[in-house]
């Protein structure tokens, strides 16, 4: 049995036309070179529609082929909208591909609150960050700040679903 644990690619906006914004892409390219380190064993792409389609998934899964991963290694979780329900949505791919530990492939801003959730959610989760490089430093600023309260919001959340 391959003990590898699963990557789980979380979704970012897709703009019109179909293309990845750079987040999107980023977070795409990390979760190939992964692939081509031998770190994940599958890949679980994540999003559902957002303001553009198609799905952040399936983008995400093309790039991911475009970058020379298997076809075969891809599972697309098509429905989520947030980042809870990209890892809640997940949940019973993961249990059919029978993961024990997760990789999340998203941005190291973005990271600390991923994690939090997949394991308010009962997931044995690490995270695997984009590297910074490469992000627009004032679009990054934005989003440490966001994450920052987003973060207290979400910990305050899991902890009151604890208590009841």
């Amino acid at each position: 049995m391959d003990r590898r644990p699963v990557a789980l690619v979380l979704g970012a906006a897709v703009w019109p036309d179909g293309q990845p914004s750079p987040t999107l892409r980023r977070r795409a390219q990390h979760a190939a070179g992964l692939w081509h380190e031998g770190v994940p064993r599958a890949i679980v792409c994540c999003g559902g529609v957002g303001r553009h389609g198609p799905s952040e998934a399936s983008v995400i899964a093309a790039l991911l082929g475009e970058a020379g991963v298997p076809d075969a290694t891809l599972h697309l979780e098509p429905l989520s909208t947030t980042t809870e329900e990209n890892i809640r949505h997940a949940l019973p791919i993961l249990r059919a591909l029978g993961a024990t530990e997760v990789r999340i492939v998203t941005d190291s801003w973005h990271a600390p609150r991923a994690v939090l959730l997949a394991r308010g959610l009962g997931l044995r989760a690490r995270a695997a960050p984009v590297p910074w490089q490469g992000g627009r430093p004032a679009f990054q600023a934005r989003m440490v700040l966001r994450e920052s309260g987003a973060i207290v919001g979400n910990a305050v959340r899991l902890a009151w679903r604890g208590l009841r």
